[in-house]
């Protein structure tokens, strides 16, 4: 009889720039990467739609973490504004319960298209959370 084997959590994981791990993500998302479909028909078939691949597409990376005087994200950003974009390789890596790698996601080419900082209340004790936006030309999975 086969082994069970459990899905994993999704609240373990590492997010690296350029080799750098940048600390404490609370949310990663957009790991998405679609084609295109292109439809054609034939001259001489009357019914049916052909569907042929067309150009890959990646979705925008959103990563949010709380806010602390680490910059490093922000002064990334503040390039793209001084229009000196600076591109990275990148990793987001899903850990086990023991926290050993399982699965690593590689982007290739990105930049920060937005940062968002925190929604401030005085009423609340939420964490102060900023939110990072990257595009990028290519994601693997290994």
């Amino acid at each position: 009889m086969a082994a069970r084997v459990d899905p994993f959590a999704n609240y373990d994981f590492l997010v690296e720039i350029d080799g750098v791990t940048v600390a404490g993500f609370s949310e990663c998302s957009g790991l998405v990467a679609e084609v295109d479909v292109i439809e054609y028909r034939e001259g001489n078939e009357v019914n049916t739609v052909r569907k042929l691949p067309g150009l890959a597409r990646y979705s925008s990376i959103v990563l949010k973490r709380g806010i602390s005087t680490d910059k490093s994200l922000w002064t990334w950003f503040q390039q793209v504004l001084k229009g000196q974009v600076q591109r990275a390789s990148g990793t987001i890596t899903l850990l086990d319960s023991a926290r050993n790698p399982v699965l690593r996601w590689q982007f290739r080419e990105g930049w920060p298209s937005k940062w968002e900082g925190p929604s401030l209340r005085g009423k609340g004790n939420d964490v102060a959370i900023e939110t990072l936006v990257i595009e990028h030309e290519g994601l693997e999975l290994e």
